[in-house]
């Protein structure tokens, strides 16, 4: 294992918070139904049109989600007298399930009362399970390959999707949906711990469901052997802002269109905030290149935790783990007109840090299998010319 020691003092955070378990009061009262349905108050009856000017495209990146037929992987396991706590393979729901998994992971190992632990992955993931043991009271040091904001992690949608490719129906065991709803309620609740948190990490903001006359032909097909995909969503309906019919909104479409808020992540705040947070825990990174899980012996503590996302196909030989590819092209931030619009399977999101568009493809199976990193500029132009239409109103 070669590693670079990188030398982070422990810094203030007056004005941003210590962290969610000192972080005291926030407001949550964007989650009531009144408010959820006002239009006046959150802009969803009139929002701004969105600028998808070519020219404005500042970058494409690719990122390959960790999908797992059987779910997530939570597991210990005994290696080289190390208790090596396996935690990834989320799909496209690492953000979203991120704090749920973290403290079940910690409760995990709460018998050990482990005083040192090392953390392998910087993503969502990682960082959210450092916090929590840092939350112990234990010395925590992260070991990546990549910071925080340079991991897959950063390249994600950023939108509350708790179910986004999870596992397969036939695949999962017969409990996995109760352990998955209090994973993701657990979440929610955290993450709502950052929301009105100065930078705005987590924020409610509105979501159009901007229908056509006849559905957009997917494109990517089921294969003939393939696996449903389990979709949970539903179950947590009730504690979510409900969506409803606007009969009051700028889009030219007859077909109708749904809307209301969502649980939205500016991820650039968000992953700062929470590296802000590790650190004033006390908490070290270190960027290592750990190429076998051996080298989990030489890393400091009994407890290992492996949080490594897609890298652990090769890192830990897990052949379960299958590439589901993602593309977004970026634009700069539209930050007086956030909000975010699906149409003809393309999502556009105007987030703090970003404007993006995304082809979804209208299947799960879209880019599943795929682990090509390569941008594809044709995809972006294809999404494009489906969606601009739709802010032609100005």
């Amino acid at each position: 294992m070669s590693a670079i020691n990188i030398d982070v003092q422990r810094r203030s955070v007056l004005m941003t918070g210590v962290g969610v378990a000192l972080a005291g009061c926030t407001n949550t009262e964007v989650l009531s139904t009144k408010s959820a349905g006002a239009p006046h108050a959150y802009g969803l009856a009139h929002p701004r049109p969105l600028d998808l000017a070519i020219q404005n495209l500042s970058r494409i990146t690719v990122c390959l989600r960790p999908f797992r037929t059987s779910g997530p992987r939570l597991e210990i396991e005994q290696i080289a007298g190390k208790t090596v706590l396996h935690n990834y393979g989320h799909g496209g729901s690492g953000w979203s399930l991120a704090w749920g998994y973290a403290e079940a992971a910690r409760a995990m190992v709460a018998r050990i009362r482990p005083k040192t632990v090392s953390v392998v992955g910087a993503g969502a993931i990682g960082l959210t399970s450092a916090i929590a043991m840092a939350e112990t009271g234990a010395r925590v040091t992260m070991f990546a390959r990549e910071l925080p904001s340079e991991s897959s992690s950063s390249k994600a949608t950023g939108v509350w999707s708790p179910s986004s490719r999870i596992g397969f129906a036939n695949a999962v065991s017969k409990d996995f949906a109760g352990h998955w709803e209090a994973m993701a309620s657990r979440s929610y609740q955290r993450h709502m711990q950052y929301v009105g948190r100065l930078g705005d990490p987590v924020e409610f903001t509105p979501r159009y469901y901007v229908r056509t006359p006849s559905p957009e032909p997917p494109l990517a097909q089921t294969p003939k052997d393939g696996k449903e995909f389990l979709h949970l969503g539903r179950r947590l309906r009730s504690s979510e802002p409900p969506w409803a019919e606007r009969a009051v909104h700028p889009f030219p479409t007859q077909s109708g269109v749904r809307g209301g808020l969502v649980m939205t992540f500016n991820i650039a705040e968000y992953t700062r905030q929470l590296t802000e947070d590790f650190l004033a825990m006390g908490g070290r990174m270190v960027k290592a290149n750990i190429s076998s899980i051996k080298e989990f012996a030489e890393l400091p503590g009994r407890v290992v935790m492996n949080c490594t996302g897609y890298g652990a196909k090769g890192l830990a030989k897990d052949s379960a783990v299958i590439p589901v590819r993602g593309q977004i092209a970026w634009m700069a931030p539209q930050t007086d007109r956030l909000y975010g619009i699906f149409h003809r399977n393309v999502m556009v999101l105007s987030r703090r840090d970003g404007l993006l568009i995304q082809e979804t493809g209208g299947s799960d199976y879209y880019g599943f299998g795929d682990d090509d990193m390569t941008s594809q500029r044709a995809e972006f132009i294809a999404a494009h010319a489906k969606v601009s239409p739709i802010f032609d109103w100005r």
